[in-house]
């Protein structure tokens, strides 16, 4: 009995072991290559990590909303290293920022802030939506913004509520189109 399930444990790791990977078309396993068809009709993509090697059967796709203040406060990435997530916005943005936000807000409570919906909410909005750009601006190549031009942008826009609503709908289009 005890040889019958020797046998059976190593039939399930030599058939195991024997695996078939997806790259470039090709099929490779237990050390021979077999060509197939180019289909274009096929479902899967890459891989999950995106690469040639990937693995078959997982389909990949681009993380959603990368550069929102959501995703920002997730903790899902690392911070840039020039802005930690304890840093008040007023040591960030300036000391004209402390008028409308306060000296203990910190950038990490202004990308969890739920009260940017609504008409009074101009500047909760903006806060919001700066510092994610701000963050954005540091961490994303290709960003459409510079962190100096986040900061004066933010506070230009605090002069009125019409302003700071219309900087935070400009934060919030470029947070949003940014991959």
């Amino acid at each position: 009995m005890a040889l019958l399930r020797s046998l059976a444990c190593f039939l399930f790791l030599l058939c195991s072991s024997f695996t078939f990977e997806a790259v470039n078309g090709r099929m490779y396993g237990g050390g021979d290559v077999v060509e197939e068809e180019e289909d274009d009709s096929r479902t899967v993509a890459d891989g999950a990590r995106g690469g040639a090697g990937g693995w078959p059967g997982y389909l990949y796709t681009r993380a959603v909303g990368r550069c929102t203040p959501q995703f920002w406060s997730s903790g899902a990435e690392q911070w840039p290293n020039i802005i930690p997530q304890e840093a008040a916005v007023s040591k960030v943005f300036g000391s004209r920022s402390i008028d409308r936000y306060g000296p203990r807000l910190t950038v990490l409570e202004a990308t969890t802030r739920t009260d940017d919906n609504g008409s009074s909410s101009a500047f909760a909005k903006l806060v919001k939506q700066g510092s994610a750009a701000l963050l954005n601006a540091y961490a994303r190549k290709g960003f459409p913004l510079d962190s100096w031009e986040v900061k004066a942008l933010l506070l230009e826009a605090l002069v009125s509520e019409d302003a700071a609503a219309a900087q935070a709908d400009r934060f919030e289009q470029a947070n949003e189109s940014c991959i």
